[in-house]
């Protein structure tokens, strides 16, 4: 297996959702807890986050990692609305050129994601129910797909498409109706599937073959239920501890990784532990934790990578 393991921001309570004034670890105080960690990547994390141009490279090269990929979420379903939002899909693509310049081993893949709709986030799992996805609003998906695809690829990168909770490309069926449609690989994200009520072994068996990018993270399955019992979107599954290091919760990371392993899997393997930490954080107690939680993830692939 020729993968290289990559940390991300969401794992240190920093993404797009991190509540407005609460404290979050620095980029550089994160660089440093990966590179001591064992990781040769980190996600990109909110735009700007990193840095851009030379403060990006500068980052980067001082903490030995390369970028491996970053999240770049688009209304797909919604014409008007994904043309407005093309700006968005440009800026990010600069940001990858930019850390492309420094002639990393693995260039980073743009991730682009479905924005899905508020019925949706507000009942992970349950989209299905909550706010169907008809006939013409996956053809709407499926077509915007493609042009985002188009444009990453007339930029010099591969896209990736992360099928993710709370949006229009969340449970099994659905991913399954987005392969049958796009040419994009995918992203698989091991904690997003179990909480659409996917099987992650039997999802490795069934997308092996289109998945070029993996995410992968441990779930509290009992948390999981517990939050969803209670009427619980996502801000409550990030926030509610539902994502814990590997060995802690009910993922059988072993079976997830082997057939990547027999395959020979090549690409970039990010560790995930999306945390939602709340306002009142005590940062550096909070980075140590984190820290630690990092450390065991990377050592339970060391067999891998």
């Amino acid at each position: 297996m020729n993968g290289t393991v990559a940390g991300a921001p969401v794992s240190f309570g920093v993404f797009e959702l991190t509540p407005e004034g609460a404290e979050t670890v620095s980029p550089d105080a994160m660089c440093e807890a990966l590179q001591t960690t064992g990781y040769r990547g980190i996600d990109l994390g909110p735009i700007g986050f990193l840095g851009r141009g030379p403060e990006l490279r500068a980052r980067l090269a001082r903490f030995e990692l390369e970028l491996a990929g970053g999240w770049v979420q688009l209304p797909f379903s919604d014409d008007d609305a994904f043309t407005a939002s093309l700006p968005e899909l440009h800026d990010a693509l600069r940001v990858f050129a930019d850390a492309a310049e420094a002639g990393p081993a693995r260039l980073p893949l743009p991730t682009l994601a479905d924005s899905g709709s508020a019925a949706r986030a507000a009942a992970p799992g349950r989209g299905a129910a909550a706010d169907p996805l008809t006939g013409a609003v996956a053809d709407r998906l499926h077509r915007n797909v493609e042009r985002a695809a188009a444009i990453v690829r007339a930029a010099g990168f591969e896209p990736t498409f992360h099928h993710h909770a709370g949006t229009f490309v969340e449970s099994p069926d659905e991913i399954d109706a987005f392969l049958a449609h796009s040419d994009v690989g995918l992203t698989f994200d091991v904690g997003h599937l179990v909480l659409a009520d996917g099987d992650p072994v039997e999802a490795v068996r069934r997308w092996g073959t289109r998945i070029n990018h993996l995410h992968l993270k441990d779930v509290d399955r009992t948390r999981v239920t517990e939050i969803l019992a209670a009427g619980g979107g996502m801000a409550e599954v990030w926030s509610g501890g539902a994502f814990v290091a590997f060995g802690r919760g009910d993922v059988d990371i072993d079976a997830v990784m082997a057939p990547f392993a027999a395959a020979g899997f090549e690409g970039w393997v990010v560790v995930e532990q999306d945390v939602l930490n709340g306002p009142d954080v005590a940062i550096d107690a909070f980075l140590r934790e984190r820290t630690a939680d990092q450390r065991v993830n990377r050592d339970a692939l060391r067999r891998w990578l």
